[in-house]
């Protein structure tokens, strides 16, 4: 199966093609050209947007940082209908977790209901999450995740 060349979700149909690159939809091909035009921008503004990012307030929240990329995965069936996805947010480690609190929840709760994929599905959704809440962001350094983020944050900037 093809993998995303934004996001990394697997693509299992459809999808968008732009030259050798598939992306699972319209917004990640976008962002995904955005992404492609980053990488010639000056490592040095990279990292001083980086920076700022990382040590600047939530913007969830307003509250202190450090400031790094969460994400919430959740699931919902219903008999042979499953749906599953992963949502990137940047926020403080609080309000990451209220968004992965909210995923797990909803998955618990919806998740189970779809033959075979929910029972699939439900348990890998939960057990993300679960590392993800136990994650605590380096209040030094960014990740790499955020680094690539704030890369198209800053490119689509500079296209406007």
């Amino acid at each position: 199966m093809a993998s995303c060349a934004y996001c990394q979700a697997t693509i299992v149909f459809g999808g968008k093609q732009e030259g050798n690159l598939r992306f699972c939809n319209e917004r990640c091909l976008i962002r995904g050209r955005l992404l492609v035009r980053s990488q010639s921008l000056p490592q040095g503004n990279v990292d001083a947007f980086v920076q700022k990012l990382h040590m600047g307030a939530c913007p969830q929240c307003q509250g202190p940082g450090p400031v790094d990329v969460f994400t919430a995965h959740q699931v919902w069936s219903a008999l042979f209908l499953t749906s599953w996805k992963s949502s990137a947010q940047i926020s403080c480690k609080s309000c990451g977790t209220k968004s992965q609190v909210k995923a797990l929840l909803l998955s618990l709760v919806l998740g189970w209901w779809g033959f075979p994929w929910g029972l699939v599905m439900t348990p890998v959704q939960i057990v993300r999450n679960v590392r993800g809440m136990m994650r605590t962001p380096d209040p030094l350094r960014a990740s790499p995740e955020l680094e690539r983020l704030a890369r198209v944050q800053l490119a689509s900037q500079q296209a406007a």
